[in-house]
């Protein structure tokens, strides 16, 4: 089964091997050089550090990116998880479905809208949300001790659920512990339903999840932010 074919089937994939350790190494230490501020979760809009938008900008991610969304597929947002002994947490069942945005428009279908860090961002409707994909690159051995992202396979074509609707899913299907080897990279839907529980030992999680859309005018008038 090929990437598009598994993402369509499952809502996910997990690629071993596909980095390196040396060069996931370089990059954390370009990232840690430039000593960006962090929340206790790690690192928010990280696509605006130049070496993570080269990245994500990457012949390696965007084939990936690619292979799921098309031909125009770029990336938008990143977010870099730090999950450690001192920065432990843990993640309820939910969909990702907020979306940041160039400016803020009234349009039907959208919303509720926040604001994160100056860029205002509104929960998207199914048809916008099938148009993206997130790359999880693993920038340490990701176990079943240290907090591994957790998925409800499938649910990813039961579009956008009530927070009820989604724990009753919980209960009735059995999850997947998404254990991905340093290098690798777990391919998903945003509207996968996943959680993350608290890590269990002292090896660290870090994550850079980098999300790709399709077009950059996957709803217009509405443009997504750079973030």
């Amino acid at each position: 089964m090929n990437l598009s074919d598994a993402i369509e089937e499952n809502g996910f994939a997990i690629l071993s091997e596909v980095f390196t350790h040396p060069s996931l190494n370089c990059l954390l230490q370009q990232i840690n050089q430039l000593a960006p501020p962090r929340s206790r979760a790690g690192l928010r809009h990280a696509l605006k550090l130049a070496p993570v938008a080269a990245w994500a900008q990457g012949a390696e991610m965007l084939e990936l990116a690619r292979a799921v969304l098309g031909t125009d597929a770029f990336p938008f947002r990143a977010t870099l998880f730090d999950k450690s002994p001192k920065s432990n947490w843990l993640v309820v069942w939910h969909q990702d479905t907020a979306l940041p945005l160039r400016e803020r428009l009234d349009v039907p279908g959208w919303g509720p809208w926040s604001v994160k860090d100056g860029i205002p961002y509104a929960h998207a409707p199914t048809g916008v949300l099938n148009q993206v994909v997130a790359l999880r690159v693993s920038l340490d051995d990701s176990t079943v001790e240290n907090g591994p992202l957790r998925v409800l396979p499938r649910t990813h074509t039961s579009g956008v659920l009530s927070d009820d609707d989604v724990h009753e899913l919980a209960i009735q299907i059995d999850s997947v512990d998404c254990v991905v080897p340093k290098g690798g990279v777990l391919v998903m839907r945003p509207l996968l339903i996943h959680s993350s529980s608290k890590a269990r030992s002292a090896a660290a999680r870090r994550i850079l999840h980098v999300e790709y859309a399709a077009s950059d005018f996957i709803a217009k008038p509405l443009r997504l932010a750079i973030a």
